[in-house]
């Protein structure tokens, strides 16, 4: 699958810092290997995962409604939060001129399910009935506390722009093992919740400062996922060939006498997507799924571009190899009107979201693949706006929020973390954005203090100068 002396000049040109196991191998044994320094240490280190199934809830879920049991608030309820337990967090504008937090639980009721007794929301009962094969994280917690910087730190490390999305570090890392497809793919839904639809942008799943050709490639939701992937009437395959050929022999002319590396991740891309015309095809054609499938993620997997079409398009992908698999469901964000929202999102997503493990789990692949449920903060435990008996909605929440994995040498069936009696701090296993992508690296065997890359003078990394790995929560 891979072109060693390709893959060992592009890993020359590579300003990239490895670490003992990698620095140890010898370019002669690249070569016959095919194989990046990360790639055979992550070999060497018996990595857990080949790849990642990353399913992003932009605009923070509330895990009061959906995974954080905390009957006190059933007990308090409309009671105002103490003023010690806030203990002068800074609000949002939203709620920064509010006289009065009331105390609001889920009108959702809660159940234990599977051996592990795992707490879900009725509003889930897909998911609860994967409780004994996920890991639930209920310590998330994070410095940002508005939705685009929360959303770049999540994705890329840091809360400001340019830096390097986690799907691009991977891809940048340990290549793919699939040339015909992208290493890193996007796929992005839209909610059916009648609220906030917090917009996406590139710089999620860009490559920053790191080679053109590691962003993400995203594929469309509306109609075709990827467009012209036939060659125009009266143009055969041979002249397509021709023609990429001569463009290339013009971009490297043009490389010689100014070195942009863009010009070599133009000539990469344009291979790539001749390559995709033969692959494509085949991977977004759901004709050859039976009804089986269909029954299993939903009805809605037959829709392109719905949560359930992406989920499924994620198990293609991921039985193709693709290395780094990021999906996007919008809609998350209830300031108001939590209830009717939050119902609306969790249809969109809590049936197709078990489906995949369990898809994942029957085919074999669940063993050696990471899946990542999360959004970019929680929300919180008082009320924005009026609470009502059947009304009300939460402001952003970053001190702590709940997610959960899946395969990938990930522990089943347990809960780690734990927030105080009021759902507002955490009290036990405070686990960082930079933990969370600290361990993401670890189960793909790679040490993130070695995923280094130097630019204008310093040497960056997707965790800075933090992170560590959650080690309890992994087999």
């Amino acid at each position: 699958m891979h072109d060693p002396q390709r893959q060992l000049a592009h890993l020359l040109s590579r300003r990239m810092f490895f670490g003992q196991a990698g620095s140890a191998l010898g370019a002669a044994a690249l070569v016959s290997m095919g194989e990046t320094p990360l790639q055979a240490a992550a070999r060497q280190s018996a990595a857990k995962a080949k790849r990642v199934i990353y399913l992003c809830q932009s605009g923070a879920p509330s895990q009061h409604d959906l995974f954080d049991y905390k009957p006190l608030l059933t007990e308090r309820q409309g009671e105002e939060l103490p003023a010690s337990i806030r203990d002068g967090q800074r609000l949002t504008g939203m709620t920064a001129d509010q006289t009065t937090f009331p105390l609001t639980p889920s009108k959702f009721p809660f159940a234990q399910y599977g051996e592990s007794g795992a707490w879900l929301s009725s509003v889930v009962p897909h998911m609860a009935k994967i409780a004994d094969d996920v890991c639930f994280i209920h310590s998330l917690h994070t410095e940002a506390i508005n939705h685009d910087p929360a959303m770049t730190l999540l994705q890329t490390g840091t809360q400001q722009p340019g830096r390097p999305s986690l799907g691009s570090w991977v891809s940048y890392g340990l290549g793919s093992e699939n040339v015909d497809l992208p290493a890193f793919v996007v796929l992005i839904s839209r909610g059916s919740s009648l609220g906030n639809q917090q917009p996406l942008a590139d710089k999620l799943w860009g490559s920053a400062f790191l080679p053109a050709e590691q962003q993400g490639g995203k594929f469309r939701g509306d109609g075709d996922p990827i467009l012209y992937l036939g060659d125009p009437a009266g143009v055969s395959r041979q002249s397509r060939r021709q023609m990429i050929d001569a463009v290339a022999q013009l971009n490297r002319l043009e490389a010689k006498s100014i070195p942009d590396p863009e010009i070599e991740a133009r000539i990469a891309q344009y291979e790539l997507a001749y390559r995709m015309q033969a692959s494509a095809p085949e991977l977004v054609d759901f004709r050859d799924e039976p009804e089986s499938t269909f029954a299993m993620y939903g009805d809605e997997a037959r829709k392109p571009g719905t949560f359930a079409a992406n989920c499924l398009l994620a198990r293609r992908l991921a039985e193709r190899d693709v290395r780094f698999i990021q999906l996007y469901h919008r809609g998350w964000d209830q300031h108001l009107h939590l209830p009717r929202d939050l119902s609306r999102q969790c249809r969109d997503v809590d049936q197709a979201s078990a489906a995949l493990v369990t898809d994942l789990k029957n085919r074999g692949l669940l063993e050696d693949t990471l899946v990542v449920w999360a959004g970019e903060f929680g929300r919180t435990a008082y009320c924005q706006g009026e609470l009502t008996a059947d009304d009300y909605g939460r402001d952003h929440h970053p001190r702590c929020f709940t997610i959960w994995m899946a395969g990938g040498g990930v522990r089943s069936g347990i809960q780690y973390g734990k927030t105080d009696e009021f759902g507002y701090n955490v009290v036990e296993n405070p686990v960082h954005i930079h933990d969370l992508n600290a361990t993401i690296l670890h189960q793909l065997g790679v040490n993130h203090l070695d995923l280094t890359y130097r630019y204008q003078g310093r040497d960056f990394r997707l965790t800075d100068i933090a992170g560590n790995v959650v080690k309890d929560i992994l087999r």
